[in-house]
Formats: structure tokens, C-alpha cells, sequence
């Protein structure tokens, strides 16, 4: 497996600078979650003439499956890497500014594709050494549920995979860092818009009215109470409000405010807590206020839970590695933030872990989906190196 592993690291070192072309072509050319489609043609081309299955199993939907089959009988590995954008306007400075308004790779899905691109074309090249089938897995449609994942896994498409493994770039450290965690890793979360609708009127007669505006801002001081009072204090909740749309001049009591929001949570079991928990106070809020409300409630990604054994083993195989291509290897702890990753992790063993991306010189970085978000591209020698290696290993288990 050594010789194997070092043909594969060489291959890869020889594609860097083809894997930074990619990753700056997509940077230059986002598209939002599913309407993906140059980005889905692009990578299709990619693999034109190579010897490799190319299927797209949603007939409407954009993901695409590249089968990788080895030379010899073995285990069937997935390894997935996300392609949307984010509905945000670009604030960087690099050359390859996106060139589409109003659209950005601020979360690094194009690096996540473009180490993943680098990772298959070289395990293509050693395909008859593989004792098994690799399954690239690109997907569309992380960033806006239900997303891309949970249409594949139903589709049967990765019926076969024995495991799936993936990675995300974080700039939380630079690219010599490897970060995982096992168990509950990734939050849950849940979206909603609340409507409420009241009776507006002048702002000299308040008693003439039903305020939504002022019910509106009594449910979003009492949906806070959810975590601290409702919710096991071991148990990790979030509820955030993102946006209160309610325009009006001085002196008009409005008609109806919209309220947006989300809910995360660590605990599977709290996913229907929140609703109800929420549902509950816009009730009380509408007794309270004399007001009609709409509550738009959709259930989104659920917990990922990064699979003990297949975690221990990840953390196995890098450990050997440490020092080499990467230097810190960190268990860390559970994330707040959420991850489609978790439908493919509910049906079969895997892990996702994440792989530094700070940019160098920098101290401060500008966090994923910012409008300064940039990316160290070393990392996407780092995570097309840790996937491959992890990929041989379970792929000889």
C-alpha cells in the first residue's frame, strides 16, 4: 500500500497547479443551489475520454457520479465534494473575481471540486492497482435545503458504497491543519418565516389597531426563552433571527411584519422541539396581540454524525502522515454550523472532516460566507492527499 500511496501523492503534487486552474475557472463563474448548470457541463467535460462511468442520476437535478473501477475486486468508497455558490456580491481583490453579480463561492465549494477533480483524475491513473471501486460524488445544491444530498441517497444511486468520506476547508487554521470530530459533529438546523398579520392604522390611534409590529417583536423576545428555559442545558440549541422586514413611515402602524429564522440543534430530538416550542409562542402571540399569523416551517439538514469506527480509522491513517503533507492533526469540538453531509452519513458509514484554509499572512481571516471569504489553495493539496490516503486504506479494509 506504501508504493501505491506514493504514486498517488506524486500524481497529485504533478496536478496542483492544474487543481488551482479549476479551482479560480469556478471562482470566476458561481451559480446558485440548483441552477448549477455550466458548473455541472464543466465538470462533465472533465472527464471526457477518460476511462471512467459518467452518470447523472437526477433526471432534473444537477449532481454527477464518476465510477472509478479498479483493476481488482474490493470495496466500493464514495468521496463527495459539494459545487454551488451563495446568493452574495464579492468583496475580494483576486484576479478571478466572480464574474457573475450578486454570486460568490464564499463557502470554498469551488476548492472543494477542484481537489476533488485533482484526487479522481490521479486515482484514475492507477485504477488497475485499486482493489475496488471509488465513487467521485459531485454534488449540487448543498447551501439551500432540502439540498443535493438527500435526493441522491434516495435516488439508490450510492446504494453500493460500503463507506463515503468527505471535507470541508475552514479557515479556522492554516492548511497544516486537519480537524475531525466522531459522534454528533455538525448541527441540525431548521428555517422558518413567520408572517403576522394585523390590522394597521394611524399612528395617533394605536388602540384602533392590532400591531403586528409590536407582536412581532414579543415573539422574537420570547422564542430566545426556547433555549434558556425549554431545553436541557447540556443539550447544545441555537435560535436565530435573521431578518424582521417590517417597512412603514413615522406615523403608519403596519398591517403584517415578516420574521425569518433558524433553529439549530446537536440533539436529533430536538428537531421537533424547536417547532413545537416555536408554533407554541406564535400561538400565544396571537392571543395575546389579537393578530393572524402564517408560520412557514421547513425541517432542513439533520445531525451529522460522523460514524465512530470509520472517525477512529481516519484519525488512524493521518496520524502516520502527520508531519508530512500537513502538521497538526486535532480532534475538535462539536461545529454549530450545518452540513447535507448527514443524509449520506444517516445510510451509510463514513466521516467528514475539515481541513484548514487560512489564507497566509493573514490573522484575522474572513470566515466562510463572508464577502471576503478567500482561500490558501495549498489546502487543496492537503485534502485531495488526506482523502486519497484514507481511500486506499478503506478500500484494502
Amino acid at each position: 500500500m506504501n508504493n501505491l500511496k506514493e504514486k498517488l501523492f506524486n500524481l497529485i503534487e504533478k496536478k496542483e497547479s492544474a487543481m488551482i486552474d479549476i479551482r479560480r475557472h469556478l471562482h470566476q463563474h458561481p451559480e446558485l443551489s440548483f441552477e448549477e448548470t455550466q458548473t455541472a457541463e464543466y465538470i462533465k467535460s472533465f472527464y471526457e475520454g477518460k476511462d471512467v462511468k459518467v452518470t447523472q442520476p437526477l433526471e432534473k437535478e444537477h449532481a454527477i457520479i464518476v465510477e472509478i473501477k479498479g483493476g481488482q475486486e474490493g470495496r466500493t468508497i464514495g468521496l463527495r465534494a459539494d459545487f454551488d455558490a451563495l446568493p452574495i456580491t464579492e468583496e475580494t481583490d483576486v484576479p478571478f473575481k466572480s464574474q457573475n453579480e450578486g454570486v460568490m463561492h464564499a463557502c470554498g465549494h469551488d476548492a472543494h471540486t477542484a481537489y476533488l477533480m485533482g484526487l479522481a483524475d490521479a486515482l484514475i491513473e492507477i485504477k488497475e492497482e485499486l482493489p475496488g471501486t471509488v465513487k467521485i460524488i459531485h454534488q449540487h445544491a448543498e447551501e439551500k435545503p432540502p439540498g443535493g444530498a438527500k435526493a441522491l441517497v434516495e435516488s439508490g444511486a450510492l446504494d453500493d458504497l460500503d463507506e463515503v468520506y468527505g471535507i470541508h476547508i475552514v479557515p479556522v487554521a492554516g492548511p497544516e491543519f486537519i480537524g475531525y470530530n466522531k459522534g454528533p459533529s455538525f448541527s441540525g438546523s431548521s428555517t422558518f418565516k413567520l408572517t403576522i398579520n394585523g390590522l394597521g392604522g394611524h399612528a395617533a390611534s394605536p388602540h384602533k389597531t392590532h400591531d403586528a409590529l409590536v407582536a412581532g417583536t414579543n415573539f422574537v423576545n420570547a422564542i430566545q426563552t426556547i433555549v434558556s428555559r425549554r431545553i436541557d442545558p447540556l443539550d447544545m440549541g441555537v435560535v436565530t433571527i435573521g431578518a424582521f422586514e417590517a417597512p412603514g413611515g413615522y406615523n403608519v402602524i403596519q398591517d403584517s411584519v415578516t420574521i425569518k429564522g433558524t433553529a439549530r440543534y446537536l440533539n436529533p430530538e430536538l428537531e421537533e422541539t424547536m417547532y413545537q416550542e416555536i408554533k407554541k409562542i406564535a400561538d400565544s402571540v396571537a392571543v395575546g396581540f389579537d393578530i393572524e399569523y402564517d408560520l412557514d416551517y421547513q425541517f432542513g439538514y439533520p445531525v451529522l454524525y460522523n460514524h465512530p469506527e470509520q472517525t477512529d480509522k481516519v484519525a488512524e491513517i493521518l496520524s502516520n502522515s502527520k508531519g508530512d503533507y500537513f502538521q497538526q492533526l486535532v480532534e475538535i469540538p462539536q461545529v454549530t454550523g450545518s452540513e447535507d453531509f448527514a443524509y449520506y452519513l444517516q445510510k451509510i458509514p463514513g466521516s467528514f472532516y475539515i481541513v484548514g484554509s487560512k489564507p497566509e499572512g493573514v490573522t484575522e481571516p474572513y470566515m466562510n460566507h463572508h464577502p471576503k471569504f478567500d482561500v490558501n489553495e495549498d489546502c487543496l493539496q492537503v485534502a485531495a492527499k488526506s482523502l486519497g490516503e484514507i481511500t486506499l486504506n478503506r478500500l484494502e479494509k
